[in-house]
């Protein structure tokens, strides 16, 4: 059964940088469509980043050109790196693995098509 375990989150001031970390066991990120959501208190479940089966990535508008999202194939880890971080982005960051339905998915970034899913890593941004 695929795990995924996210880590890296934390406080940081409003204009920083943190990069959160998904270790995938029991799938290769090689060949799969792949991202990463968050979800903040009171509000739904967003896709932020994701990574399709050729390499492929796809943004949120709001994080464009602040958000990079990559994989270590040999590791098996997806990464998201965060920069100039804004205090509304302040929620639980979760990595999810579409397995079926292919890099559309990806595409869409809807979390209702993504079957597998971490337990989340906090990230806090203060003004």
């Amino acid at each position: 059964q695929v795990q995924l375990v996210e880590s890296g989150g934390g406080s940081v001031q409003a204009g920083g940088s943190l990069r959160v970390s998904c270790v995938v066991r029991d799938l290769s990120v090689r060949g799969t469509c792949m991202g990463w959501f968050r979800q903040a208190p009171g509000k739904e479940r967003e896709g932020v980043a994701t990574i399709d089966s050729r390499g492929s990535t796809f943004y949120a508008d709001s994080v464009k050109g602040r958000f990079t999202v990559s994989r270590d194939t040999d590791k098996n880890i997806l990464y998201l790196q965060m920069n100039n971080l804004k205090s509304e982005e302040t929620a639980m960051y979760y990595c999810a693995v579409a397995r079926w339905g292919g890099d559309v998915w990806c595409y869409r970034r809807q979390p209702l098509n993504f079957d597998a899913w971490g337990q989340g890593t906090q990230v806090t941004v203060s003004t």
